[in-house]
């Protein structure tokens, strides 16, 4: 492993950069996914935080996908040999809103590649910044750590978790049925296939349903402070804990400082049991 985790460090300090435009259509798309009805977005108007993830959409073509349905490896990210890529976690940073009409740019850089040794097996986590800049000033600074793991062995145990706080202050529910995983999926151009193909999931993956994606949990963390405090994020830690399922109500929570200055959050599954949480900043 030693020799093969050198060969991936080659890749720290490698960067990309893309451009794009602030449109309307993925502000007013993401708005329907979330089932929010919100007013119709135009020109000027400030983006939600975290939806920036609507913008700079990986285009590879069908030939360069892999059997998961990600870009084959060994572009831009590492040619990690482990079968299972997971959104592991990562920190965002608002430094001022993105405003429907900006021209962006997103400067993406491998920050580091680690390997460690776990229950499941062997693990190597890749840790990627985007800085996102809007008509040349920063915006948003994003570090996102991606986890590679071993197959799954057959009839192996899906991680619990630990239980959410009983009394959150604010709760939202939401049934992350096979329409939702879709239009989020679609909007942000994602092919991998825990997220849409249930024999994969079960038969490759081990999983028994379809994945809710880390960044749609994220961005339901975001969107449940919206919706209950009338300060912005500023910044938000946050990290996948367990994996939740398809067609299982899940539970966004929080409980606020009395100060007002952060916020706990989670996301649990029917068991009131934690898939991920985060520390809110205002």
């Amino acid at each position: 492993m030693t020799d093969a985790l050198e060969h991936l460090r080659q890749w720290v300090g490698r960067k990309e950069t893309h451009h794009d435009v602030a449109t309307a259509w993925p502000i007013a798309a993401m708005a329907a996914t979330l089932d929010r009805r919100d007013p119709a977005p135009r020109e000027g108007d400030a983006i939600p935080e975290g939806w920036h993830w609507s913008y700079f959409l990986e285009t590879s073509p069908a030939s360069d996908l892999a059997h998961d349905g990600h870009t084959r490896r060994g572009g831009f990210l590492p040619p990690v040999t482990l079968p299972r890529r997971m959104w592991a976690g990562g920190r965002l940073e608002f430094r001022r809103p993105i405003t429907i009409g900006e021209q962006l740019s997103r400067e993406s850089e491998i920050l580091s590649v680690e390997s460690k040794s776990g229950k499941s097996g062997n693990l190597v986590f890749v840790t990627v910044r985007h800085t996102v800049s809007a008509s040349d000033d920063i915006a948003v600074v994003e570090e996102h750590d991606i986890v590679y793991r071993d197959a799954a062995e057959p009839g192996a145990p899906v991680p619990p978790g630990k239980p959410a706080p009983a009394n959150p202050i604010w709760k939202h529910d939401v049934m992350p049925d096979e329409a939702l995983l879709f239009r989020y999926s679609a909007l942000i151009f994602n092919a991998h296939r825990i997220h849409y193909d249930i024999d994969y999931c079960r038969k490759e993956e081990g999983y028994p349903g379809l994945i809710v994606h880390g960044p749609l949990q994220t961005t339901l963390l975001l969107d449940l402070s919206r919706r209950h405090s009338t300060k912005p994020v500023r910044k938000l830690d946050y990290r996948a804990v367990s994996p939740l399922f398809h067609n299982e109500k899940l539970t966004v929570g929080g409980i606020p400082a009395a100060d007002g200055a952060a916020a706990q959050l989670w996301t649990a599954g029917p068991s009131g049991n934690i898939a991920m949480t985060g520390t809110a900043s205002y």
